[in-house]
């Protein structure tokens, strides 16, 4: 796992991170990406717990998912299987997780404040945090997509599906956009990664 994971973290959260996957019915797997998620815990029939993380994340956004993931089995062990899954327990299990990787040997200085911020009230994803996934997309390598909420109103976009949207007004959180094809009215995460369409 070492070898593993010494390719997706930051260098100096190795030792640290590996601490505390060093429990007998954990495994990590690196995953090609979902467009789902970046992550998942999930305890298996054979009682072995597995995290599996997406391999295409930057190396800080990596640390966050994966520790996110920690936080889930951790909370599982401590308190059983019947709380909420992004509950309060989770959110405490991660902040505990979190904070010792708060600091400048791990994570640029750019990221800290938003780092702590985010992790006074954690989200279950960080992506539901502007702010933070727009700092975060900074260390992805170049690519043609942009987030819904930059795609200029009445614009078209569209998603790894191949389905064409065309952004309408923000309701309190989310874009109102609707599909081209069907007529059919969605409500879109302002983080939703999109490729947008020359008209």
């Amino acid at each position: 796992m070492q070898n593993t994971l010494q390719n997706y973290i930051p260098e100096n959260a190795l030792t640290y991170v590996l601490g505390l996957l060093s429990h007998d019915h954990l495994v990590v797997k690196v995953k090609n990406e979902r467009k789902t998620r970046h992550g998942d815990y999930r305890k298996l029939p054979n009682n072995q717990h597995q995290i599996t993380v997406n391999a295409n994340l930057n190396t800080y956004r990596f640390l966050v998912t994966l520790i996110h993931e920690i936080a889930h089995f951790e909370a599982y062990q401590t308190y059983g299987r019947f709380i909420k899954p992004h509950g309060k327990e989770w959110k405490q299990t991660f902040q505990h997780l979190m904070l010792p990787l708060l600091n400048p040997q791990i994570f640029p200085e750019t990221l800290l404040p938003l780092l702590a911020k985010h992790f006074k009230n954690p989200k279950a994803s960080s992506d539901s945090d502007a702010t933070l996934a727009l700092a975060l997309k900074k260390f992805d390598p170049p690519n043609n997509k942009t987030y819904v909420f930059e795609v200029p109103l009445g614009d078209v976009f569209k998603l790894y599906n191949g389905k064409v949207f065309k952004k309408g007004q923000k309701r309190t959180k989310r874009y109102e956009c609707i599909e081209v094809k069907t007529g059919r009215l969605y409500l879109f995460n302002p983080n939703a990664e999109v490729e947008l369409v020359n008209n």
